[in-house]
């Protein structure tokens, strides 16, 4: 096993899984915002690359979950698949139609912030320069809108400012974006520094596939380096029980129940990165790894999840 539990068999699976799912373009959940009749059409005319996996931003990160697994596993017998899709989706055409439809009229706020932060992750892993104009609209709009947040979103679901910022800082580090960066870490601070006795009270609710607290920590562990231990001390000086333990998914064919198991995994991704109980860890991946497959409420995304686990940790193998 390496990468704390990815294996070639998991990565092999987990690549079976998104190709199974970002070319498939219904049932199809899109958020459209309509001025007039030439504002409809069919996802795959709407959105050229992105319009599988059920919804906009599930795709973009069925992508990334491709990007990275060819990246770590290149010998992987779905490789040339992969380069197959890859080379047929990434073209200068299509990517002119996504930014097209990024760009409409009244879509400024368009997958805001959860998409966005995918979009992101999704360039920095590929590595292809023609996404990079989509990439540009997000870090404008980025620029746009963290300075005019008066107050970070603190929620376990796609509005979470925590989680976008995580995704959107890798983007930073790594086209070595200094203003982005910048900013972010302006932006954390000035949210998050003073946090303290952080109980997690009203976690997990019922639809969440994030935790807000552990999210916010994992944020600053990335933008306080050597400062987060008295931080994280001061935020969360006791670790709630409810944190500890994996939460039940009692409906894995319902969508939002079934985030849940997201809730499970990257709680996974959070304390392995903060470095904090790798006990918890390793017991939130158990119940809900055996599930991001079967019902496709929650085979459309979970690989993901899971491979932010087990592919951002810093537990030992």
């Amino acid at each position: 096993m390496t990468l704390s539990g990815l294996d070639g068999a998991l990565a092999s699976r987990f690549a079976r899984i998104a190709l199974g799912h970002v070319t498939r373009t219904y049932p199809s959940s899109m958020m459209l915002r309509v001025a007039g009749p030439d504002d409809l059409g069919t996802p795959d005319t709407l959105t050229p690359i992105f319009h599988g996996s059920f919804d906009w931003h599930s795709c973009v990160h069925g992508y990334w979950t491709l990007s990275r697994l060819r990246r770590l596993f290149p010998q992987m017998a779905e490789a040339r698949q992969i380069d197959a899709l890859f080379a047929d989706a990434f073209t200068p055409a299509k990517v002119a139609g996504e930014r097209a439809f990024l760009l409409r009229p009244g879509n400024a706020g368009f997958e805001r912030p959860y998409g966005w932060g995918w979009l992101l992750k999704l360039v920095a892993e590929a590595d292809r320069p023609v996404l990079q104009p989509l990439a540009d609209v997000i870090v404008e709009r980025l620029h746009a809108y963290l300075p005019k947040l008066t107050y970070p979103v603190r929620s376990g679901v796609h509005s979470s400012t925590a989680f976008a910022l995580i995704l959107a800082l890798d983007y930073a580090d790594e086209k070595g974006d200094a203003a982005l960066a910048h900013l972010i870490h302006d932006r954390a601070h000035a949210w998050f520094a003073g946090d303290a006795e952080c109980t997690a009270w009203g976690e997990p609710s019922g639809e969440d596939f994030l935790s807000p607290a552990l999210t916010e920590a994992l944020l600053m562990k990335r933008v306080l380096g050597a400062d987060f231990a008295p931080w994280f001390a001061r935020f969360m000086p006791r670790v709630p029980d409810r944190l500890l333990h994996p939460v039940t998914v009692s409906d894995r064919s319902d969508g939002r129940i079934a985030h849940l198991d997201g809730l499970n995994l990257s709680r996974a991704w959070c304390w392995r990165g903060i470095g904090a109980n790798e006990d918890a860890a390793r017991a939130h991946l158990k119940a809900s790894l055996p599930h991001v497959a079967g019902d496709y409420m929650g085979e459309h995304w979970l690989a993901s999840f899971a491979l932010l686990a087990l592919s951002e940790s810093q537990a030992p193998d």
